[in-house]
């Protein structure tokens, strides 16, 4: 039995040398490659494959909001995140977004590919230093906040990010307020400085 794969990643290099690798596995399959998360999202929902391989930082989406929208469509895809970020927010973050697996880019490709064999047959795979550090330090923003804060540190003006979400720019300045509050920062550059680091932006 073939396992059919898709791969989210923005890096053009790294999504193709993704796929030669699986390729070389006689039982995996990459049946679509998708170089953003509304891409990823589009591919999901008309390819049906059976795992998702995805990165956390792309355009449009991250790899967490697709998890969390495929778990919210109930769509029947098992999501693989694959990150440079071992950052235990992230990892939380993407397992309350119902991820099957936590990898890491440096781990080797026998891990990979029997990492995406586990997933397809039920399993969950995590690295488990990762797991342990996950549940000691509360992520304090919500995710309306975490949004306005990712737009902001992109360069968006509480008006750019007001018209984008469809909220008012003094609703806007509020998250931003409480984000930089519960933070402890001293600006929102400082704030998503904080969060980026802790794997929560």
């Amino acid at each position: 039995m073939t396992i059919r794969i898709l791969i989210a990643e923005d890096q053009a290099m790294v999504r193709g040398a993704l796929a030669a690798l699986l390729e070389t596995e006689s039982d995996l399959s990459v049946v679509a490659q998708a170089q953003n998360g509304a891409q990823a999202l589009d591919l999901a929902i008309s390819q049906k494959p059976d795992v998702l391989l995805s990165d956390i930082e792309m355009p449009e989406m991250t790899g967490l909001e697709v998890a969390a929208e495929i778990q919210r469509r109930r769509l029947p895809v098992r999501v693989a995140i694959l990150t440079t970020f071992a950052r235990a927010g992230y990892l939380r973050r993407a397992l309350d977004a119902g991820v099957s697996g936590y990898l890491l880019k440096d781990a080797p490709a026998t891990t990979l590919a029997n990492a995406i064999r586990r997933i397809h047959a039920g399993g969950r795979v995590i690295d488990p230093e990762l797991a342990a550090e996950a549940w000691t330090e509360q992520d304090p923003l919500t995710d309306r906040e975490r949004q306005v804060l990712r737009y902001a540190s992109e360069g968006a003006t509480g008006a750019d990010i007001a018209l984008r979400l469809s909220l008012s720019e003094g609703t806007v300045r509020n998250y931003l307020s409480e984000a930089i509050s519960k933070l402890g920062a001293s600006n929102r550059t400082d704030a998503a400085r904080i969060a980026r680091q802790k794997g929560w932006l």
